[in-house]
């Protein structure tokens, strides 16, 4: 009976982890839609590819899964906010991109 319980509490750890593990992949995987959407819409905004800011960041958010909720350009300086989801959990995360300082 001891064994059958240790082996649960081992399984039940064990299922806990990489479910702990997926989110926290999910979460970086939303972290880096939103770096490279910033990045692409402060290109647009600096004029080195074509077309809107704000419209190529939420191509680039939608190629990675996730969705533009918002897109700020101030002058070459772009600030966006993608959301994702991960087990119906919504994950956002923000990003800045421009010249530096």
């Amino acid at each position: 009976m001891l064994a059958i319980a240790l082996v649960a509490a081992v399984v039940v750890l064990g299922l806990a982890g990489v479910s702990l593990g997926a989110a926290l992949s999910a979460r970086q995987h939303v972290i880096g839609a939103a770096g490279l959407a910033a990045l692409a819409a402060a290109d647009a905004a600096s004029g080195a590819v074509g077309g809107a800011p704000c419209e190529l960041a939420s191509a680039v958010a939608r190629g990675n899964g996730t969705r533009l909720a918002q897109c700020r350009a101030d002058g070459l300086v772009v600030a966006v906010r993608v959301s994702g989801s991960f087990a119906g959990i919504p994950i956002t995360a923000g990003a800045r991109a421009g010249p530096p300082r």
